[in-house]
């Protein structure tokens, strides 16, 4: 008995240990699928175009070739990036204040009142999660063409601001973390509803508030296809859509582009580099309350 006892308890504990072996291989290639090209691109803009093909692809270059990349991208049609990149946070920052003043009451409103279709409206909310966003672009580009908002901001942050995800993931918030009888009191109290939602449930939705605010300007600023069927002329592109007149201009892909206009390898590495920069900022300042927010909601109170 006790040698077969034995026996299981090392079956068990080999199982543990490949089941442990197993799984750190697996993260280590997923680990190593997506860290090698973010250092290889980080490397790239340091290097010149004759460098980045010759040298070892992880070795740094030189500051002065960095420096020269730089030049080259903020000079490209006379600073179109910069007209670009202030395109990206005027539509991505008009898209994200719309989303909360829409997004935050709608989302109360299905979770802590009652009101005729409200089921209904909460299931359109999910049916139209399920459809690509790309499949409404044509429809959305007739709507804007009839009122002629084509080619203006509007016709790119009025699509951006439509966030159902933000109202779904408000509702939940608010239907399972905030107190019924808290509210209830308020109402005793002499509260209007207005006055409970601004004074009592929205300083308690902090966290989910900026989990919707960081979806909602992650996917406008990283939008490509919306802005570049809405917007005709390139001094509206947002940076994502200016990445493609970048890449147009690079011989590597274009070769009929070569010319004084030409942009290098490197050069379109560190636009690439650029256009994640606000999202990686934004998301290492708003760590804390991504992590709460994630974390909201998974008790009912």
């Amino acid at each position: 008995m006790t040698t077969l006892s034995q026996q299981r308890r090392q079956r068990v504990n080999l199982t543990g240990w490949s089941g442990r072996a197993i799984a750190g291989v697996v993260l280590l290639v997923f680990v190593l699928f997506f860290a090698i090209p973010i250092v290889w691109l980080l490397f790239a803009v340091t290097k010149s175009s004759k460098a980045l093909i010759l040298d070892n692809p992880f070795a740094l270059g030189s500051w002065a070739d960095f420096t020269a990349n730089w030049n080259q991208l903020f000079g490209f049609q006379d600073g179109a990036v910069t007209t670009w990149i202030g395109n990206s946070a005027l539509y991505a920052v008009g898209a994200l204040v719309i989303t909360l003043v829409v997004s935050i009451p709608a989302g109360y409103a299905l979770a802590l009142t009652e009101f005729r279709l409200r089921n209904a409206l909460l299931v359109l909310t999910l049916v139209v999660m399920l459809i690509p966003s790309t499949a409404l672009v044509l429809p959305i580009f007739l709507e804007l063409n009839t009122v002629g908002l084509i080619g203006s901001p509007l016709s790119v942050i009025l699509p951006m601001s439509f966030f159902p995800f933000g109202v779904y993931l408000t509702y939940i918030y608010f239907s399972t973390s905030v107190p019924r009888d808290l509210l209830s009191a308020a109402r005793i109290d002499g509260c209007s509803e207005f006055q409970v939602f601004t004074r009592i449930a929205l300083p308690l939705a902090a966290p989910i508030v900026a989990l919707v605010a960081f979806f909602n300007f992650v996917q406008s600023w990283n939008n490509f296809f919306l802005p570049f069927v809405m917007l005709p002329s390139s001094d509206g592109y947002p940076i994502q859509v200016g990445l493609t007149s970048l890449l147009a201009s690079t011989p590597a892909f274009n070769p009929s582009s070569a010319g004084s206009d030409s942009v290098q390898l490197p050069t379109l590495a560190l636009a690439t580099v650029v256009s994640i920069l606000p999202v990686l900022f934004v998301f290492l300042f708003s760590q804390r309350f991504l992590v709460s927010g994630m974390t909201a909601g998974g008790t009912k109170e």
